[in-house]
């Protein structure tokens, strides 16, 4: 049966190739540009390819499961001509219902919760709503000024010697959590009630442990409203800034974008030893030359935070441009991150835990990686 299989694959296959001919004599060139073939060929379900070559070498289909059959002439047929992968809801709607491209995003690793129907969700409001002002809560302007009283101590003994070289930064300023204004909103050009204000306390985290951070605490709403664009560009306004940082600061090593989640609460909270934190996701943009040392290292952090803090980190997700910019600047450097921290329901106190969580792993993974260099450079 399987015999039988094979030759039909081989047959379709050497069909193909005679179709891929004679287009390639009769349409422009355009059609055949690598990124439609990268695109054609990622889409194809590897199993048949697999299935394809291991008949002619048997070697190769020995990796498959033992469980796994070849696959049917007829999907095989349907997944080329359409693009639609049978048993796949999402590649027959995703091209075609507005913000359904976002499931076809490939989830790299995930934790407790995650799955395609809770993936961070990225919102494009009007820049009238983000332009709105939201007043922080007095609890809140009180939480924010005693963190900011604790962090006025003298530098640890460890430190990166007055160098800046993480950068933190906001593509979407004006992404709100709803718990910190007294309106609960969820888009403010308040950095009080914005990430920019967790931007700023995660920067004070890392500093108590010693890495110099730098923050900018633009607004990319009043940017946008300035140069007449809309929200969908905001990653081209917050790069301009981002350029001039790293030409004028040779020192940074680490660019951190970070965001807030639109997912509600139940998706961006968990409870770790009797304290609640806001979660974080991990968002690596592929579309860009050497995007893998970017995912090397989010896949670093996603381990060492959940194995000290269990399902902190809902995951990481590699999107392309049919999922959202699908560079999300860190093409910048081989160090960036995009960080979702919690959602538009967490609180200040769960936010301040995670800024605290984060830091203490990541200030471990850098010094860590500092004393490699070092004795890297003592060996030279």
């Amino acid at each position: 049966m399987k015999i039988n299989r094979f030759l039909k694959i081989n047959i379709c296959l050497i069909g193909l190739t005679l179709l891929f001919v004679i287009i390639f004599t009769s349409v422009k060139s355009k059609w055949l540009e690598s990124t439609i073939v990268s695109k054609w060929l990622r889409e194809f379900n590897t199993e048949a390819l697999v299935y394809a070559i291991g008949s002619q070498n048997s070697y190769f289909t020995q990796a498959l499961p033992q469980e796994s059959e070849p696959p049917e002439l007829s999907s095989i047929f349907i997944q080329l001509a359409t693009n639609i992968r049978p048993g796949d809801i999402r590649s027959l709607f995703g091209n075609e219902l507005p913000g359904f491209a976002i499931y076809d995003a490939e989830i790299y690793l995930a934790s407790k919760g995650t799955s395609y129907a809770t993936l961070p969700i990225e919102s494009t409001p009007p820049i009238e709503e983000i332009m709105e002002t939201a007043e922080p809560t007095e609890e809140n302007k009180k939480i924010l000024q005693e963190n900011e009283d604790r962090h006025k101590n003298p530098t640890p003994k460890q430190n990166t010697k007055g160098k800046q070289v993480i950068h933190i930064y906001h593509s979407h300023s004006y992404e709100a959590y709803k718990p910190l204004s007294k309106n609960g909103t969820y888009n403010s050009s308040n950095p009080s009630t914005n990430i920019i204000a967790i931007g700023d306390v995660l920067k004070k985290d890392l500093e108590e442990r010693g890495i110099g951070v730098s923050h900018d605490t633009s607004n990319i709403g009043e940017t946008l409203k300035n140069k007449n664009w809309g929200t969908g560009k905001a990653y081209t306004a917050a790069r301009e800034n981002v350029v001039k940082t790293i030409s004028n600061n040779k020192d940074i090593q680490y660019l951190i974008d970070m965001h807030r989640d639109s997912q509600p609460r139940h998706v961006t909270t968990i409870e770790i030893d009797g304290k609640t934190y806001a979660r974080l996701f991990l968002v690596v943009g592929k579309e860009h030359p050497g995007y893998e040392k970017n995912l090397i290292l989010a896949e670093s952090l996603y381990n060492r935070i959940n194995e000290k803090y269990p399902s902190l980190c809902r995951g990481v997700v590699i999107k392309g441009k049919n999922e959202g910019n699908g560079v999300y600047n860190q093409d910048l450097s081989t160090n960036s991150m995009l960080i979702e921290m919690g959602g538009i329901d967490n609180n200040l106190e769960e936010l301040m835990n995670t800024s605290e969580a984060f830091a203490d792993v990541f200030s471990e993974q850098y010094w860590d990686a500092e004393k490699v260099n070092a004795t890297q450079e003592n060996s030279e």
